[in-house]
């Protein structure tokens, strides 16, 4: 069995880590270019799924079987298909200074 502690210390390096990546982002300005797109682009979906993971897909696979893929499917879709989509609400959101989805769904 695992201690207590190796958990712990794990969680937390996990979370520095992603805390880490996330500065390295935002204080690199080679990712603001085109090129670093897609690197943000997989990180985002590989956070998304981790926590829908860590969250409930182990319980939800244990209880309804195949069902639980819906969860992954959607985003992986969105994120392979919906380019054109978020592309023209970042495009709206931008032009009409929007900072939140309320905003955005008011002005429409």
């Amino acid at each position: 069995m695992i201690s207590g502690w190796i958990i712990v210390t794990v969680a937390l390096s996990y979370v520095g880590f992603l805390f880490a990546v996330a500065y390295f982002g935002d204080k690199n300005a080679l990712l603001r270019k085109r090129e670093g797109r897609p690197t943000i682009y997989a990180l985002t979906l590989a956070v998304y799924c981790t926590s829908w993971t860590f969250y409930g897909s182990v319980g939800l696979a244990t209880t309804q079987g195949i069902d639980f893929l819906a969860v992954y499917l959607g985003p992986i879709v969105v994120f392979a298909f919906g380019r054109p989509l978020i592309s023209r609400i970042v495009r709206l959101s931008k032009s009409q200074n929007i900072t939140s989805i309320a905003d955005f769904i008011a002005s429409r």
